[in-house]
């Protein structure tokens, strides 16, 4: 899919707005967050965590899930009366990057008019303020893009009051970003193995229409998609399949960040149309053992490292991300005995280090094969977020 239109989403000019919503809704307003008709006022909470995909050989298909977290703060206050939003919606920002504050063109509402559209529902509720604080860096391989699908999701959930479990949410999910890895590890948490189910040809043909028919394109407050394009029908059922690992939690996730954005549009541009069969083998040989090893304990450091090599993305990645190759030759066990594994997180250009002990070393050390280059980092250290996205709402 063309990630390019995604990222496009969250670089427009920065506004600063306090908010609220109206609500035109086309079902009965009991269904739809029953509170609001006795003029309530209703808040909750969303956090999505992020995410580190691509883990070693499992390319396109491993996932974890990270304790960094978008939240989103909601409040409905029907007694405040706003309409200056295309679909009755504000909101404001806190965090990396800029974002557009349009709720037509913001990536975050965007996704929640979709599933809101799907189920009978135009517009957001009168009165309400929504409050993005997001950690995550964007274009940095740490999937803040299917943190805010994933964010994007529930909230329209919550909106709509559809209570869908969190499968069926990832259809939704997938009708928008079409590789499952980030998506279902951000949604669900934990250690995440996931596929494409094959499909019939007739939900073939509706999970691939243009992005712009899931998500309208707009231009200076002008709707651009075709409005007979675009998309109101329910995904598919059970687009994905996915299964959860188990995890040593003795192995913390180190990430280290170098300070610029990769797109995945770019990253995935320099990857071959087709492998040699034993470079397929190599990585399907890993995959096997990865999965198992990660449980172990103690952890066995030497097969971890072993098992997370990769020869299907990352050896084409290097002219994208200066001191990648190098980071991936010095930084081994022998000299780091913390180490258990080493890869590209995602896309790029963050790395991941699986260690035990060390951390503070294995950093330091990365950030000056980065440095070397004129590139300078921020570190984290992370454990799996094993909740995945969660909903909580206020007393």
């Amino acid at each position: 899919m063309s990630t390019g239109y995604l990222r496009g989403l969250f670089k427009q000019k920065q506004k600063i707005f306090q908010s609220a919503f109206f609500f035109q809704q086309q079902q009965q307003p009991t269904e739809l967050l029953p509170n609001l008709v006795h003029m309530s006022v209703t808040s909750f909470k969303i956090k999505v965590p992020a995410s580190s995909a691509n883990i070693g050989p499992g390319f396109d298909v491993l996932g974890i899930g990270l304790q960094l977290y978008l939240t989103i703060t909601v409040t409905i206050d029907p007694s405040i009366d706003t309409s200056s939003d295309p679909h009755h919606a504000l909101l404001s920002y806190e965090g990396d990057g800029k974002v557009p504050f349009e709720s037509n063109e913001n990536l975050i509402t965007q996704t929640a008019l979709y599933v809101m559209r799907c189920n009978g529902i135009k517009d957001f509720p009168r009165g309400t303020h929504i409050h993005v604080n997001n950690p995550i860096p964007l274009g940095r391989g740490l999937g803040s893009l299917a943190s805010a699908i994933v964010a994007g999701v529930y909230l329209g959930n919550e909106i709509g009051n559809l209570k869908l479990d969190k499968y069926r949410l990832l259809d939704y999910c997938l009708m928008i970003e079409r590789h499952p890895d980030n998506i279902a590890a951000a949604m669900l948490g934990g250690f995440i193995g996931s596929y494409l189910n094959e499909l019939s040809s007739e939900d073939s043909q509706l999970i691939t229409v243009p992005l712009d028919y899931i998500l309208p394109k707009v231009k200076n407050g002008e709707l651009i998609t075709p409005q007979n394009k675009i998309v109101s029908q329910q995904p598919p059922n059970n687009i994905g399949q996915y299964v959860e690992y188990k995890w040593n939690k003795k192995i913390k996730c180190l990430t280290i960040i170098p300070n610029f954005e990769l797109s995945t549009d770019l990253s995935r541009s320099v990857l071959p149309k087709n492998y040699q069969l034993p470079d397929i083998v190599y990585n399907l040989q890993r995959i096997a053992i990865l999965t198992t090893a990660l449980t172990q304990d103690p952890p066995n450091h030497k097969v971890i490292y072993q098992s997370m090599k990769d020869k299907l993305h990352q050896p084409y990645r290097f002219g994208l991300i200066p001191g990648l190759n190098t980071v991936l030759q010095k930084i081994t066990p022998e000299s780091y005995p913390g180490l258990c594994g080493i890869c590209l997180s995602g896309a790029g250009p963050t790395i991941l280090c699986l260690a035990t002990d060390g951390f503070e070393k294995i950093a330091n050390d990365v950030i000056e094969i980065f440095k070397q280059e004129g590139i300078e980092c921020d570190s984290k250290l992370l454990d799996l977020a094993y909740d995945g996205a969660t909903v909580e709402y206020g007393s």
